[in-house]
């Protein structure tokens, strides 16, 4: 069977934020009602690179596949491969770094249409770089955002992409100096950074704003400070499989017996309606988001789609 190879300007030209949207809402609802299948990331490594491979299976998606990326000190490299779901051959091998922060950006938005005050329109954000452009992106799709705050270390970094969401999302975007500026009285925060310790405390919290922890997936880091989560009414996560092994923001509550697993929901579930969203104006609600198979594999397929649509991509033979 013939493979179609998307390179990054191919996935560029197909991939919107509804699309990402769309699909990962829809891969989440699926594993929920046991339609898809989404295996936690595995990681291996030389004493220079670490590879990680997420694999999933949409039973009804038609489709199964994996993302694979090597990470070293000096680069990334992502691709995600996709199969027949039924024949089992091998139909598209794509460039995944945009795919992938897309996605990323996707699953916040899903959180925040389940579990942020309908009326949000504050938005606080800790980091400047491209994981933080998405997540803005998909949250103003979602909520009537008007104002967006941003705070990283690097002053021109934080300027610059105020100046970037401006243009990107039509919204007042402001650069603030201090950490606190970025959390307090706001109706949503993102913490999406490379730290590994907390950029955010729970002291400046406002009742009934929504958070969004996407920054780390192993356990040793962590954005949040254990008073973030002692204050949190709902703690929410993509996956508690992948969780367990990955969530360094929910390690030490977990730990010091503050949170147990059993209080901790699934945003697939949610979607799902089986279990509630936000319950009450007042309550704060954490979604600690990991990225998962299932949610590369939905989009990649709608990309794949979308590119045999507008005749894109390149045709490989005898793979």
């Amino acid at each position: 069977m013939p493979v179609v190879h998307l390179t990054e300007e191919d996935v560029r030209a197909c991939l919107t934020m509804e699309m990402a949207l769309e699909a990962v809402e829809a891969g989440l609802r699926k594993v929920s009602l046991d339609e898809a299948v989404n295996v936690p990331r595995t990681r291996c490594q030389t004493d220079h690179a670490m590879l990680h491979v997420l694999s999933a299976a949409g039973k009804t998606l038609g489709v199964l596949g994996f993302k694979a990326y090597v990470t070293t000190r000096k680069t990334s490299r992502f691709y995600v491969h996709l199969f027949d779901g039924r024949t089992g051959e091998m139909t598209a091998w794509i460039q995944g770094d945009y795919l992938g922060q897309i996605r990323t950006g996707a699953a916040s938005g899903v959180a925040t249409k389940y579990l942020a005050r309908r009326n949000a329109e504050k938005l606080g954000v800790f980091g400047s770089g491209k994981q933080a452009r998405t997540q803005v992106q998909a949250i103003c799709r979602v909520r009537p955002i008007r104002q967006v705050r941003v705070y990283s270390p690097n002053a021109d970094h934080r300027r610059a992409f105020a100046e970037e969401m401006k243009s990107l999302c039509q919204v007042e975007a402001i650069a603030v100096d201090s950490p606190e500026e970025a959390a307090k009285d706001q109706d949503i925060v993102v913490t999406a950074t490379t730290s590994r310790e907390p950029v955010l405390k729970g002291e400046w919290l406002t009742p009934g704003c929504h958070l969004n922890v996407i920054g780390s997936n192993f356990l040793g880091k962590t954005e949040i400070d254990i008073e973030t989560v002692r204050r949190a009414n709902r703690i929410v996560v993509d996956s508690k499989d992948q969780a367990r092994i990955e969530a360094g923001d929910l390690h030490e509550p977990l730990e010091n017996g503050l949170i147990q697993w059993a209080n901790v929901d699934e945003l697939g579930h949610i979607v799902a309606g089986r279990r509630p969203g936000r319950t009450t104006d007042d309550e704060i609600t954490l979604f600690k988001s990991l990225g998962l198979g299932i949610e590369d594999i939905a989009t990649a397929a709608r990309v794949v789609a979308r590119a045999k649509e507008l005749g894109l991509g390149t045709v490989l033979q005898g793979i």
